[in-house]
C-alpha cells in the first residue's frame, strides 16, 4: 500500500518516486513539534502512537543534512530531525474566486507549458539528487575504493564461515604452527580464485605470516553480528509489542550465558521468534534483571513497557533463579506475563521447575539418555534390548520401539515411556558395558555405565513413578497448550478441572501414595534393585541419634508430598487469573467463535490489553460487528482457525481493535509458532552447539549461523568498520 505525505499541499506518494517517507516519531514532544510545523490542526488531537502508525512525511520537508542514506537501499533520519520545509500558500490559489477568468488563462498556459515544466523539474530533481549524493557520499579516491572492496571480501568470508558453522581458528591450538586458521585459508582460496582486492592487499605479505590479527578478526565478527541483529531489531521496533524468551545456559570461556530470543509479529503479520544475543548469567536475580533491562532498552532501543510475555526454558540449578527473575520482571512490568514456552512440553517444564535434588537428577539423566541414543549404534542396541526383554509380548515391544524415537525424552508422556523402558534400558547399558564385540568407544561405555548406576537406585525409581502418576493429570492439558488455537482456548477453560484433580490427590495423599509406592516396589523387584531408604538420609538419622524410618513413610514425606505440592503451585503460578484472561481472548479467532456458536464474551477479558488498543472505547461495538461478520458469512466462506490466518485477511484492517488485539495475543510465548514443524531459532542454535566441540563455540559465529535467513548488507558492514577502525587500518 502506498504511503502518502501528510504535509499540507504535498501530493507526493511512495509509488510515484524513490523518495523516502518517514513516520511521525513516537516521542510525544518531538511528535508535537512535527504537527505544529505541519500546520495541520486536524492532527493535533491525535496521539503520538496514532500518528506514528498512520501518518508519514516525505523527505522533501526536511533539511538534506537531516537525512542520512545508510546504504543504497535505506534512508533514515537523524534522531533530532525536525521538518521545516513546507508550502503553506498554494492552497490560497482557489479557482472559485472573483479572479476566475484570469486563473483560467493561467491554467491554460500551465497546461500548454506542462511538458516544458516536467522537463525542467526532472532536470532540477536530478541536479538536487546529484548534489545530495555528492554531499552525503563524497567521492572516494581510488585507494579508498580499493580499501572498501577489500573489506567487502573480508566480510563475505566471515559471513560464509558463520553460515557454515566453520570456526575461524583450527581445531587444536597446537596446530597453529602447522597450518593457517580457517579464515586465512579461505582468504588464500579467494585470492587463488581471482579476488583482486585481496591480492593487492596481501601480495607483499610473507607466505607464513598472519593476514589478520585475532583483534582484527574479532572486530569483523562483532560488526557482522551487530549488523544482523540490527536488521531484526528494526522489525521488532516497527511491530512494537514483543515477548522475551530465554533458553538453556551456554558456556563460553568458562562463563555461563543465557540465550535471548524475542517473539513478535512483523509488518507482514507473520509471527517470528528470533535469536538476538547471549546475556551473562553471573550475579544474583536483581542483577540479572537489571542486565536484561539494560540490554533491551539501553542497547536495543526497545521499551519493556511493550513486553507482553516471558518464558524461560531453564533446567537444573538455573530453574530457581529464572523463576525469581520472572517474578521480579512481572512486579515491574505486570503485562510481561510469565508463561510456559511453546518449545517445551508442559510436563517437562513442571518437572524442571521442582527444586528437589532427586527430581533434578531424574531430569538430568533424561537429558543424558536423549544425547546418548542420538548415535545409531546405541539406538540399535536399545531396540535389540527391547526385543529381548519383551520377547513374550511382541506387541508391547513394538509399541515401545515406536515410542522411543529421537526426541522421546522431551515428550508429554516421557515418564510413562521411561518407566516401561527401564528394564530394557538397563539391559542395554549392561550390554554396552560388556562391549563383547568392541564396537563401542571407551567414552560411550563410561557414559552408559554412569547412566545405569543412576537409574539402578530405588529413590530414582520412586521419583519416576511419582512424576509419572502426578503428571498424568496435566498431560492432556499440556498437549492442548501445544495444539491449535482452538485446543489452547479449551485448555484455558479446563484448568479448573486440572486443579480440582490435583487437589483431590492432595486431599487423599495416603491412598494415592500407597498405590504408587507399591508400583515402585514392583518395578524395582523386576529389575533387582533393593528397596531401601537413601544412604545419605540414614547417615544423617544415625548422626542425630533418631530412630530409623521405614521406606514407605520416608518416600511419602520426602518425594510424594513435595512433588504434588510443587506441581500444584507451579500450575497456579503459570496460569494466573491474568494469564487465563489473555488465553480466553483467543475466542477472537473466527473458528473458536464458531465452535462457541458465536456466543463469546471477549469484553470480559479485554481489560488486560485495553491500553494496547487504538480505540478502546469502540471495542464493544467493533466486537459485535466482528461476530456478525462471521456469523452471517456465506456458506462457501471457511472460518480462519489460527491467529496468523486471521491476521492475513484483507478486511481485518477495518477492525483496528481486533487487529491490534490479535497481534498482541500472538506474541504470547505459550502459543506455538506457525512454522514450529520446521526449524526454529532455538532449534538452529542447538544444532550449532551440537555441530562443534564446546571450546570452539563463538557467540558472534553462533549469531550468524542461527540467523542465516536475515538479509545482511555488506556495504553497511563496511561503513561501520570504516567508522570504528579506519585509523588502525590506515596505519598498516
Amino acid at each position: 500500500m502506498p504511503n502518502f505525505c501528510a504535509a499540507p499541499n504535498c501530493t507526493r506518494k511512495s509509488t510515484q518516486s524513490d523518495l523516502a517517507f518517514f513516520r511521525f516519531p513516537r516521542d510525544p514532544e518531538r511528535c508535537r513539534i512535527w504537527v505544529e510545523n505541519c500546520r495541520r490542526a486536524d492532527l493535533e488531537a491525535k496521539t503520538s502512537d496514532q500518528l506514528n502508525k498512520h501518518y508519514r512525511l516525505c523527505a522533501k520537508h526536511f533539511d538534506p543534512a537531516m537525512v542520512c542514506k545508510t546504504s543504497p537501499y535505506r534512508t533514515v533520519l537523524k534522531d533530532t530531525a525536525i521538518p521545516t520545509i513546507f508550502d503553506l500558500t498554494s492552497h490560497l490559489k482557489n479557482p472559485h474566486t472573483r479572479h476566475r477568468k484570469r486563473i483560467k488563462e493561467l491554467v491554460r498556459k500551465i497546461f500548454d507549458l506542462a511538458s516544458s515544466i516536467d522537463q525542467i523539474a526532472s532536470k532540477k530533481d536530478a541536479a538536487e539528487d546529484s548534489t545530495t549524493t555528492n554531499e552525503d557520499e563524497p567521492q572516494l579516491s581510488m585507494e579508498e575504493k580499493a580499501f572498501r572492496e577489500y573489506l567487502r571480501s573480508l566480510f563475505e568470508a566471515v559471513v560464509m564461515l558463520g553460515k557454515q558453522s566453520i570456526p575461524l581458528m583450527p581445531l587444536k591450538a597446537s596446530e597453529t604452527e602447522l597450518k593457517p586458521n580457517n579464515f586465512q585459508a579461505l582468504l588464500d582460496y579467494r585470492m587463488n580464485a581471482g579476488d583482486e582486492a585481496l591480492k593487492k592487499r596481501f601480495e607483499a605479505t610473507a607466505v607464513n605470516s598472519e593476514y589478520l590479527s585475532v583483534t582484527q578478526q574479532s572486530q569483523l565478527l562483532d560488526i557482522c553480528e551487530n549488523t544482523v541483529r540490527e536488521e531484526m531489531l528494526m522489525e521488532v521496533r516497527e511491530s512494537r509489542f514483543f515477548s522475551l524468551v530465554t533458553g538453556d545456559l551456554v558456556e563460553f570461556a568458562n562463563e555461563k550465558h543465557l540465550p535471548l530470543f524475542l517473539r513478535f509479529v512483523n509488518q507482514q503479520n507473520v509471527l517470528r521468534e528470533e535469536f538476538l544475543d547471549f546475556v551473562p548469567f553471573d550475579g544474583d536475580e536483581p542483577a540479572l534483571v537489571e542486565r536484561l533491562e539494560a540490554q533491551l532498552t539501553d542497547r536495543w532501543g526497545l521499551s519493556m513497557e511493550d513486553c507482553r510475555g516471558q518464558a524461560h526454558k531453564a533446567t537444573g540449578i538455573s530453574t530457581t533463579k529464572m523463576k525469581a527473575v520472572a517474578v521480579l520482571l512481572m512486579e515491574k512490568y505486570p503485562l510481561a506475563l510469565h508463561m510456559p514456552c511453546s518449545h517445551m512440553a508442559l510436563n517437562i517444564h513442571l518437572a524442571n521447575s521442582l527444586p528437589f535434588p532427586n527430581v533434578q537428577v531424574v531430569m538430568e539423566t533424561l537429558r543424558r539418555i536423549g544425547a546418548f541414543f542420538q548415535a545409531q549404534s546405541t539406538q540399535d542396541e536399545l531396540e535389540k534390548a527391547i526385543s529381548t526383554h519383551y520377547q513374550k509380548n511382541e506387541e508391547k515391544g513394538a509399541a515401545l520401539k515406536q515410542a522411543c524415537i529421537p526426541g522421546w525424552t522431551e515428550q508429554h508422556n516421557v515418564f510413562d515411556v521411561l518407566l516401561d523402558m527401564l528394564p530394557p534400558l538397563l539391559l542395554c547399558m549392561d550390554n554396552i558395558r560388556d562391549n563383547e564385540e568392541g564396537k563401542f568407544a571407551a567414552s560411550v561405555v563410561a557414559d552408559g555405565y554412569s547412566i545405569a548406576e543412576t537409574l539402578a537406585d530405588f529413590e530414582i525409581v520412586v521419583t519416576i513413578v511419582i512424576l509419572k502418576n502426578v503428571l498424568t493429570f496435566t498431560r492432556a492439558f499440556g498437549r492442548n497448550l501445544q495444539g491449535e488455537t482452538l485446543d489452547v482456548f479449551f485448555a484455558a477453560n479446563s484448568l479448573t478441572a486440572v486443579l480440582h484433580s490435583l487437589n483431590e490427590v492432595n486431599d487423599n495423599i495416603d491412598v494415592y501414595h500407597e498405590f504408587w509406592y507399591e508400583e515402585a516396589v514392583s518395578v524395582a523387584t523386576m529389575i533387582e534393585i533393593p528397596v531401601k531408604v537413601p544412604r545419605l538420609f540414614l547417615r544423617k538419622q544415625r548422626a542425630a541419634d533418631v530412630g530409623e524410618i521405614q521406606a514407605e513413610p520416608y518416600f511419602k514425606e520426602y518425594v510424594t508430598m513435595p512433588v504434588i505440592h510443587g506441581i500444584m503451585q507451579e500450575v497456579e503460578d503459570m496460569f494466573s487469573e491474568t494469564n487465563l484472561k489473555a488465553l480466553k481472548c483467543l475466542s477472537l479467532v473466527p473458528a473458536v467463535m464458531g465452535q462457541m456458536k458465536f456466543n463469546t464474551t471477549e469484553e470480559n477479558y479485554a481489560d488486560v490489553y485495553r491500553n494496547d488498543l487504538p480505540n478502546p472505547d469502540t471495542l464493544p461495538a467493533e466486537l459485535h460487528c466482528w461476530r456478525i461478520k462471521w456469523k452471517h458469512r456465506g456458506k462457501e466462506v471457511r472460518l480462519p482457525t489460527t491467529i496468523h490466518e486471521t491476521l492475513q485477511l484483507p478486511d481485518v484492517k477495518f477492525f483496528p481493535n481486533v487487529n491490534s488485539f490479535l497481534k498482541v495475543l500472538s506474541t504470547l510465548p505459550v502459543l506455538k509458532l506457525e512454522d514450529s514443524k520446521s526449524d526454529t531459532a532455538s532449534g538452529r542454535l542447538q544444532a550449532y552447539l551440537d555441530s562443534m566441540p564446546p571450546h570452539q563455540w563463538n557467540k558472534s559465529l553462533a549469531m550468524l549461523n542461527v540467523n542465516t535467513h536475515v538479509k545482511h548488507d555488506l556495504d553497511v558492514m563496511v561503513d561501520k568498520y570504516c567508522r570504528l577502525s579506519y585509523c588502525i587500518w590506515s596505519d598498516e
